[in-house]
């Protein structure tokens, strides 16, 4: 269900195959636009944000069992990707729009990148285990849940967060940036600053001294040419 919801969202930036995109429907009034798409992204950011925190996966493990928390949230996640792609609202006006065919190629090619970086960010550490596959097998197995180890594998040598990057590159590399994708791109890079906070906040819990000495060398978000290996 999350990859339907991820390949839903690459047709729906691109603005093509998906029957709904960012930019398909009638246009209507841009503060009703804003509201209920804002209202939309926060929803999901909340969930997406309060699911993932220690203390919520210590009660909802209270309900139901500990190797089911991660594909829930998941699930959950992805079932609120649908209802945003279904409820988003356009909106009138573009912020640029490049006509040239060369640019337009670059553009896209870069799009495809980023979600080449979303993909590939996952599977360098453990794709299975994100999404509460690995958890669900290993109990299936009967043998006992061994937390994913800290580890610096390609470009997360580069940055600590190259899955955000990924992300980043998605939501504001485009072609067309109409003001209804500016919405969009703008929020969730609001919630992904606010996401690594907490993110990172958890990791240094778990893993200690050595994610403070990874935090401490490595950029977040963009790559310093000048560091030292």
């Amino acid at each position: 269900i999350f990859f339907a919801s991820f390949v839903y969202l690459c047709g729906s930036l691109a603005n093509a195959v998906v029957p709904k995109s960012i930019d398909s429907g009638e246009v209507g009034s841009a503060g009703t636009a804003i509201f209920i798409n804002l209202a939309l992204l926060a929803v999901f950011g909340i969930q997406h944000t309060v699911m993932a925190r220690p203390f919520f996966k210590r009660a909802i493990t209270k309900s139901i069992p500990e190797p089911a928390e991660r594909p829930t949230y998941v699930l959950l996640s992805s079932i609120l990707l649908f209802l945003l792609y279904a409820l988003w609202r356009p909106m009138e006006g573009t912020l640029w729009d490049i006509q040239n065919s060369t640019g337009r190629g670059i553009l896209w090619a870069l799009f495809g990148l980023g979600w080449g970086v979303v993909l590939g960010s996952t599977l360098l550490l453990n794709h299975f285990d994100l999404f509460g596959l690995r958890q669900i097998w290993i109990h299936l197995m009967g043998r006992e849940y061994t937390p994913v180890k800290m580890a610096e594998p390609g470009p997360y040598k580069i940055v600590r967060h190259p899955l955000y990057v990924g992300w980043l590159m998605t939501f504001w590399i485009t072609p067309t940036m109409s003001h209804a994708h500016l919405l969009f791109a703008s929020a969730l890079l609001a919630y992904i600053l606010i996401a690594i906070y907490y993110e990172e906040r958890d990791l240094v819990v778990a893993f200690g001294a050595d994610y403070e000495e990874y935090r401490r060398r490595t950029p977040m978000l963009i790559p310093n040419p000048f560091r030292k290996a």
